[in-house]
């Protein structure tokens, strides 16, 4: 498993718009973005006890949470993540998803996923069994993606975190979601072996510290 380098940053508004002109003027947009964004879509798993929950509060060093997410409300791709993060640092583990394996997930229907060839969706599927893992709530947002090649740096601005509550219907677009509280705009910084110097001058805000910052507990908030 390969770690990444993430530094998470709470910003506002202000910040927002000097960002976004300062990134444009040195890495490159994502090729996945419309007019320079899109929405996420994803639906987050824990246990009955809450335990990722818990364990972010607590700020445990090592911890796992598995999603499932797509983007631009279009579900012709959707991706099973485990999300493993090691003191300052994070990795991800992906693996795709039919539209009938996601609404299966959120069903409660685990019949398909000893046969899945990924090990993944078999790894989720001991966790569902033993754990007790299961959907618990929806998280949209928007995103703003830039890349550097150098360091393989990726840059991204979140906001208009909104949460479903306890709604579980993630291919439903008419599933309600409401904004999750008074919630930040979120600067994330990703890279390998090396932040380059640009960047990290392009991103210098006073004030501005790294941080813990999770949209699935920020979308907890109203239980």
């Amino acid at each position: 498993m390969e770690y990444r380098h993430e530094w998470k940053h709470e910003i506002d508004r202000a910040d927002l718009f000097s960002l976004r002109l300062r990134l444009k003027a040195v890495a490159s947009l994502d090729s996945h973005a419309i007019g320079g964004r899109y929405g996420i879509r994803s639906l987050y798993f824990d246990t009955p006890g809450d335990r990722a929950l818990r364990e972010k509060r607590d700020g445990t060093d090592r911890r796992k949470k598995f999603r499932i997410r797509y983007y631009n409300a279009d579900p012709s791709l959707i991706h099973l993540e485990k999300k493993s993060r090691l003191g300052g640092l994070c990795s991800k583990q992906t693996a795709v998803l039919t539209a009938q394996e996601a609404q299966a997930l959120v069903d409660g229907d685990t019949s398909w996923m000893l046969a899945h060839p990924h090990g993944l969706v078999g790894e989720l599927y001991v966790k569902m069994q033993t754990e007790g893992l299961s959907p618990k709530t929806i998280v949209d947002y928007t995103r703003e993606p830039f890349f550097y090649a150098p360091g393989n740096t990726r840059i991204t601005l979140d906001y208009d975190i909104r949460t479903g509550l306890r709604c579980t219907d993630f291919l439903n677009p008419h599933c309600i979601t409401i904004p999750a509280g008074d919630a930040p705009v979120i600067l994330e910084v990703k890279w390998d072996r090396f932040l380059p110097d640009i960047i990290r001058d392009a991103l210098q805000l006073p004030g501005r510290h790294v941080f813990s910052f999770s949209k699935y507990a920020q979308c907890r908030i109203y239980g």
